[in-house]
Formats: C-alpha cells, structure tokens, sequence
C-alpha cells in the first residue's frame, strides 16, 4: 500500500515544504479565523471593563525596647530583621480588612442591569463625556443602565436564607424605588426614608436612575467579603529588611479601591497604637511593681555603707579596690538589669521559648565572669571585702533605680502618646489614566496571535487526520492504472458543492455542451483515446464506471465522457445504473421516472424509456426510474443481461454508471456483464485503504478493474485533505 503524505515523514523528520505548502492551501481559512481573532481581541480591549490599581505605603519603624536589657538580647538572638514580616499578616488580618468593610458597608453589593456586551461601554464613554445627571434610555429600553445611574444604600438587613441571593431593585418616580425576588414584590420605599417588612430592612441614601431601570442588589455574609478581600488585597515589603510596606488593590471602581485602602490603613495604624500603648501599660504596670522593692533596697544598702563607715572610721577604698569594685558594679548591673527583664518575660513567654532561653544563657555567662571577680577579691584584706561589697550594693541598686524611673518615664509617654511605630507614607491613589487591565496591546496581539496558532493547529489537525490521495502513484501501487487525471474546474466545484439542487430544474449540465474547451473536458478527450486502446482485447462494448464511495465524481465523468465519445462519431448510450440514487439525470436533464428499472421489470419497452441527448448527436440515456424496493435482486434478474445483449450491437459504446462499491453491492453485479470496468477516484477525498478494499471487493465478485479515473484534481502545495464518511440512501 502507498504511504500517504504527511508533514511528519517516516523517519521523524518534519518536513518544512510540506508544512508551509499545507499553510498556502489554506491561507483562506488561516487568514479568516485570525481576522475573526483579531476582530474580537480588538473588540475586547475596547468592551471590556477597565480595572484600576490603588496603591498605598506604609513604614514599620523599629520598636523601642520595653524594659533594660532587651536590646543585648535581640542582638543575642540575632533579631535584626525587619518587623515588617509580622505587620504583613497584621495589616490583611480579619479585624483590619473587617473594619474597613463595616466602615464602607462592602458586604452591600450594587451592580446596575446593563445592556449585554455592550452596556458597559456605553455608560463608561456617557459617564466619561462628563455629562450631568442619568442617560436617557436607549430606544426605549428603560430597565438598562446607559450611563449616570446611582444607587447608594445606607442600610440593609435581609434574613439569613437571603444573604448571598441577588435581589432586584426597581427605579420609580420621584425616589420611590420597588424591592423583588424572583419577581415577588418584598418592599416598596422611597429615598430617605427607612423601610421595613418581611425580616428586611432597608434605607436607601441616594438613587439616580430612569424610572424602571434595575439594579442587582446582593447582602454577602461578612466573612465571605473579608476573606476575599483578604487575599485581593496584596501587601509586599519593598526591598528586604526595609520596612515599606505597598498595599495594592485592583477594581473596576478605582474611587472604592481607594477608599478601602485608605481605611485598612487607617485601621491598621490605629490598631498598632493601640496595641503599643497596650504593651507599654502592662510594662509600665511591672516596673512601677519593682520601683519599690528596689528602692528600699537600696535605702537598706545605703544605711548598711553609713554603718560600716562610721564603725571603721571612714575607712577608703584604695586604688586596687576601685577597679575591682567598678567591674563589679558593672557586671552586677547588667545582671540585675536582665533578672528584671527574665521577670517580665515570664509573664510573656514560657521556659521554652527562644528569647528566654537566650536570656538565661546570657546572665550564666555574666554570673560566670562575676564568679571570677570574687576570688580576685577574696585576697583583699577583710576590711576592703567588706567595704567592696556595700559599696557595690549601693551603686548597683542606685543604677537600677535610675533605670527603671527613666524606663518608667518613657513607658508613661508611649502609653499616654497616639504614635505607634507604623505611619501611612503615601496615602492610597489610583491612577484612572491608566488601568492595570485590560492591557489592549497585549490582548489584540495576543488574541491574533492565537487566532493564527488555533487556525494553523486545526489546519495541521485536519491534515494529519486525513487519509485523501492527492498523488495517481499511489493508485498505481495497489496496481490500478491511472488513465487519466482530471482536473476540477470551476463549474464542477459548483455543481460538487451545491450537490442534488444542481439538476432541480431538470436542464442539461454537460460541460462538455457548456465548456467544451474547459481542461476537464480536455483530460477527458485524453480518456477517451486511453479506452480506444483499452477495450481492444475487452469482451464487449460495455463500459462500467463506478467508484469506492459517493461523491467521487464518477456521474459527471460518465455523463461527459458518453458526451466526448459521441462527439467524436460514435454512437453511445448512457445508462444510470444506480436504482437508488441514480443522479444522471440532473445532468443530462429531465426527470429520473420511466427508465432502467421500468424497463427491466417488463413495465415498459426500449423505445418508451430511450431519450436523445440534446446538443449532443449520436448519445442516448436512459434514466434509472422509479427507485424499486429490490434494487439487487432487479439488476440480478436476467432481463437485464438481456437488455445489455441486446443493446450493445445497436451502440458503438454502453456506459453504465453504477452506485459506490462499499455502499452496496449492485456495482459488483452490473460487472459480470461488462467488458470494461473504470473506478473513479476523487482528489483528496479517497483515502489509499479504501481504493484497496473497492479493488478487493470487485476481485472477490469476479470483476477485473481495467484502471482508474483520477478525478477533481486541484494545485496542491501540500499535503492530502480529510474525507467524511459517507451515507448511502434510496432517492424518494
């Protein structure tokens, strides 16, 4: 069997010819779906809604450190990276996006009824024209929004079961409006004015709208619209470790955009004021705790000194003592310093904790240096020890006093004070010059570009899946001879296309009368010489032309072909063979009534059924008849070897047209009694495997094919073209 073309040769390699010539044969089709893409790309970017970015920016500073200490320890843990991290989470936190949808009732959703596609371009160029007040309506069709119409909602309350369920509103007169659901009247209210009824509560602002027009009004649960405004909402440091926070925002309504992250950030301020004054209470609370145990402690330290002094008689610290007691009270310092911040942490945090543990590790190594200061002054003398010790005690406890009364000072200021250590840098804006979507450019490019890649991809698809000879050696390895390739023209398309409503008006549709000079009728004079050579060893005159399957050709080939012969002074009868389906008659002209059938079943004679073929001298036709219940069984009766025997010496030439081989089985039978057989072959429509299995099915009936009729050839680049599968019905 012949291996049909294909982009993709046997040997794996793509084939650049053939897939560009497959592009040239249907530039057409390619060049129409990507203008249609075009088209609609463009149309698009110009219907489809504009979406607006706002955009905010925020600073997280670094906090103060609440008590002594903490600064060491953040520096121990290696904490220097930005807070912004936690006031990300923060910043898009349910009690922050919640506030700001309470603040601008976003839970109350106003969608205004628009004209399809279109609707919403319209009102945005009305709007954008800056004209005052609402569109009037376009012809006539008042429930649309054509642009300036307004609904604002102050409250509404619905029952459980109807939150999430669109609602209408009806626009009347002068503010009155009308609430449905599902066409069911639920309140009717006027502008101002609170209204209540059926579990709902409504009071409507503000309304600007043609009496009749329709808004969608829909109560969502708050969750559902915090949620989803949690994850629109995009918070991103800019920069690492910066502490700038951008918050964008993307809407169709640039003003709500800006309006929503104006009040995140303004929520999100407040909050960290608060919970900085909160924090700065609770230690304010802690140090004002241990101000005075401190402080007795050191007024006991203090007498402890003035005692020893004076039983020593002002004894003085030498050189020696005094290094060794400033390291002291410096190591004592920064201990007594993180004993104070270990109590604050156990408030906040467990023994697990990271902080805690740093905390403690720190004060061990601390402890670990002051053990080795006290054996430097155990080799003091008793008197310096103890004049060591209380000097020590007193300055230590006087420095953690001091301490704690300025950590005391600073907590009261940030308590009492209304900055937290967030601020709003850039407060939200949205450029409306300039929509983040849709992105037109992109979209025309991008939507033609597809347009071609999705014209080409079928184009390819098609291709591959077709099975349709466009090269005559492949009929000449299954060991058919091609004896002629006919070309299509421009007419034959025609009549192809337009199918049975050819012959509707019973008129002849020979070519060969019509366009004697056209190139199909040329190839076929090129048959008609190929036959004369072809019949001579052929047991009679008789000439059987059938094909594999419907549409191949094989009723315009017989027609001007018996037309061609009989031109050249010969005389030729047509026959239509096909009792089912037999269109010769739409060609030759007439009707298809009183002919083969009736003629074989002893209804009628030779002379009543034989018509002359005007315009054409020396042919005659006889038609199929009336379509008979037994077609097979008709053709297999032997009057109709009688008739063939009888009116082959009366002809020079018989031609029978026959049905399709693989439709039904009368080609098979009409062959047992014709000397020549021709099989016709349609360009691009007969696929190798089905050319082989009409061979074989004609072989196994006893019926030797002469050759073939290589019909309906067109210029190819590339490339073979799908076939559909046929049916094959009686003619009423």
């Amino acid at each position: 069997m012949a291996a049909t073309q294909n982009p993709v040769q046997q040997d794996g390699e793509i084939d650049l010819r053939d897939l560009l010539g497959t592009l040239i044969d249907n530039r057409w089709l390619v060049a129409i779906v990507t203008g249609v893409c075009f088209v609609a790309s463009v149309a698009y970017a110009i219907l489809a809604t504009p979406v607006y970015q706002a955009d905010a920016v925020v600073q997280v500073e670094q906090k103060v450190p609440d008590l002594p200490g903490l600064s060491a320890i953040s520096q121990t843990l290696g904490a220097s990276s930005s807070e912004a991290t936690t006031e990300i989470a923060l910043i898009t936190s349910r009690s922050v996006v919640g506030k700001a949808v309470q603040e601008l009732g976003l839970q109350i959703d106003v969608t205004p009824k628009r004209f399809p596609i279109i609707g919403g371009f319209l009102a945005r160029r009305y709007l954008a024209s800056l004209a005052d007040g609402v569109a009037p309506p376009s012809m006539g069709m008042n429930s649309y929004d054509w642009g300036g119409s307004l609904l604002d909602i102050f409250q509404l309350k619905v029952p459980a079961r109807f939150e999430e369920v669109p609602l209408t509103l009806v626009a009347g007169e002068n503010g009155a409006y009308t609430l449905f659901n599902d066409g069911e009247q639920i309140l009717v209210g006027r502008v101002g004015e609170p209204v209540s009824g059926h579990g709902f509560d409504l009071q409507v602002r503000e309304l600007k709208a043609n009496p009749g027009m329709r808004f969608s009004v829909t109560h969502h649960r708050d969750l559902a619209v915090v949620s989803q405004l949690q994850s629109d909402v995009q918070a991103t440091e800019q920069g690492k470790d910066s502490g700038i926070i951008q918050l964008t925002y993307n809407s169709a309504d640039p003003d709500k955009a800006v309006a929503l992250l104006d009040h995140i950030s303004r929520a999100y301020v407040q909050q960290n004021v608060e919970r900085n004054s909160a924090e700065a209470a609770n230690s304010l609370k802690f140090v004002r705790e241990q101000l005075p145990r401190v402080r007795q402690d050191l007024e006991r330290a203090q007498s402890a000194l003035n005692a020893f002094q004076t039983k020593a008689r002002s004894v003085d610290i030498t050189l020696q003592t005094k290094g060794l007691l400033d390291q002291e009270v410096a190591l004592e310092t920064s201990i007594q310093q993180l004993r104070l911040q270990q109590a604050d942490m156990e408030r906040r945090f467990t023994r697990e904790h990271p902080a805690y543990k740093a905390l403690i590790e720190q004060i061990g190594q601390l402890q670990g240096q002051k053990s080795d200061l006290e054996k430097q002054v155990g080799n003091l003398p008793d008197t310096q020890q103890e004049l060591l010790r209380l000097t020590r005690d007193v300055q230590v406890l006087n420095a953690t006093y001091t301490a704690l009364l300025n950590q005391a000072q600073q907590l009261d200021i940030a308590r009492a004070g209304t900055v937290g250590n967030v601020r709003v840098v850039d407060t939200a804006a949205a450029n409306t010059m300039k929509p983040v979507r849709p992105k037109k450019v992109f979209i025309v490019i991008g939507g033609t570009f597809f347009g071609a890649l999705l014209a080409m991809g079928f184009v390819f698809v098609r291709q591959m899946l077709s099975r349709g000879m466009e090269d005559p050696s492949a009929i000449e390895e299954l060991g058919l001879a091609v004896y002629a390739s006919i070309p299509i023209s421009l007419a034959e398309r025609e009549s192809f296309l337009h199918g049975r409503r050819r012959g509707a008006d019973g008129k002849q549709k020979l070519l060969t009368v019509s366009s004697p000079a056209d190139l199909a009728i040329e190839a076929l004079r090129s048959l008609r010489t190929s036959l004369h050579f072809a019949r001579i060893e052929a047991r009679n005159n008789i000439l059987m032309i059938s094909g594999a399957s419907p549409g191949a050709g094989k009723t315009f080939v017989s027609s001007n072909l018996s037309a061609v012969i009989a031109k050249s002074g010969q005389r030729v009868l047509l026959i239509d063979g096909d009792l089912r389906k037999g269109a010769l008659h739409t060609v030759i002209g007439g009707g298809a009534e009183r002919g083969l059938s009736e003629l074989v079943s002893g209804q009628l004679q030779l002379e009543d059924v034989l018509r002359m073929v005007p315009g054409v001298d020396g042919l005659h036709f006889i038609a199929r008849g009336k379509a008979p219940p037994n077609p097979s069984e008709l053709l297999m009766h032997s009057n109709f070897r009688d008739l063939l025997g009888k009116l082959s010496p009366l002809y020079d030439l018989v031609i029978v047209d026959t049905p399709p081989i693989l439709a039904v089985t009368d080609a098979a039978i009409i062959g047992q009694h014709v000397g020549t057989s021709l099989l016709v072959v349609r360009f691009g429509l007969n696929q190798v495997r089905e050319i082989a299995l009409a061979k074989h099915r004609f072989e196994q009936n006893g019926v030797n094919l002469k050759g073939a009729v290589f019909n309906a050839v067109e210029r190819r680049n590339s490339g073979y073209y799908s076939y559909g599968y046929y049916e094959y019905k009686t003619a009423n």
